[in-house]
């Protein structure tokens, strides 16, 4: 069994999926409009199958998805973290935050922490975001945390473009 670390912000706490996160989780995954760019939306069987393969992802990668908690309220507000599929040309750093935890810089905040894991605990080379070209939002916190746009590749058969981010220590 693989150990997931806790990692905190100033404002976020980074941590392992807890059973009680799974509500808020459905009722996210649930919402088309928010999710279009993470394959929702989902009802809730299928939401609870991909909330146990974040979790799964932990185990067969040693590394994954974290559950964002906002600080002050102690609330579920997203997903950050590695993700990497078997058919994924190389690891990413990926992010989703719930209409709550939307618009009050968490996601960059939650990004760059995880860009510090990345190179300075995992001792990664590299690590890009895959990310739609129309995801206007996603594409705004790459470019504040120093991603550079790259290549636009096929996964799972939508257009997705890598954005590098570059690795401090180099």
């Amino acid at each position: 069994m693989v150990s997931i670390p806790t990692l905190e912000t100033e404002r976020l706490i980074l941590r392992a999926f807890k059973p009680e996160d799974f509500d808020a989780y459905a009722d996210f995954i649930a919402d088309g409009e928010w999710t279009q760019f993470i394959g929702g939306p989902l009802e809730r069987g299928k939401a609870w199958r991909s909330f146990a393969t974040l979790i799964g992802h932990w185990t067969l990668r040693g590394h994954g998805m974290f559950a964002v908690e906002e600080k002050s309220s102690g609330k579920f507000i997203g997903m950050v973290g590695h993700w990497n599929p078997g058919d994924w040309p190389e690891p990413e750093i990926a992010y989703s935050l719930t209409k709550d935890g939307a618009g009050k810089g968490y996601a960059t905040e939650a990004v760059r922490k995880m860009i510090d894991h990345t190179f300075n605990t995992l001792k990664w080379e590299t690590v890009v975001s895959y990310i739609d070209d129309n995801n206007i939002g996603s594409q705004n916190v790459a470019k504040r945390v120093g991603a550079v746009a790259g290549d636009l590749i096929e996964l799972n058969g939508e257009p997705a473009r890598v954005h590098r981010h570059p690795n401090p220590n180099k």
